[in-house]
């Protein structure tokens, strides 16, 4: 197995050097394209207070194709589904090669922010999102309350 790219060895020390606030960024030391990513829950909404652990898997012609994250972490979201698969655009459709793992976290962290229940994953979610927010944000507070704190 050859190394990592240039730009992998550069983007990774860009997150390190320079973190993105609310988001740990950890290499895993066995597997340059694989990282341990762990957001804390945006201030102000259902999912402050929680620390939601992620993967990122960068595929073997990136950046052509947009890295692969799940969310390891159970979340009560309407763009997130029950194996942690996310509906993020800019992870499908409207990847661009000159996005970077940080374009992806940063984006990651507004989708907490602010949830998108017409473009789903989770169809209950959304759903529920769409005819009770105040109710789907009292129930994506309570998973989160249940996150095992480390």
């Amino acid at each position: 197995m050859e190394g990592p790219s240039p730009r992998i060895v550069k983007e990774s020390k860009n997150i390190i050097t320079e973190p993105v606030p609310g988001i740990k960024f950890t290499p895993d030391q066995t597997n340059f394209r694989h990282f341990f990513i762990e957001v804390e829950g945006p201030a102000d909404t259902c999912y402050q207070g929680g620390i939601f652990s992620l993967e990122l898997l960068l595929p073997e012609d990136y950046p052509m194709s947009p890295p692969k994250v799940i969310f390891d972490t159970k979340i009560y979201h309407p763009n997130i589904d029950n194996l942690g698969r996310i509906c993020l655009d800019i992870l499908k459709k409207n990847w661009s090669p000159a996005l970077q793992m940080r374009s992806v976290l940063l984006s990651i962290q507004s989708l907490l922010a602010e949830p998108n229940p017409e473009d789903p994953l989770n169809n209950e979610a959304a759903d529920h999102w769409k005819t009770n927010k105040k109710a789907a944000e009292s129930k994506a507070s309570e998973w989160t309350k249940k996150i095992d704190k480390k």
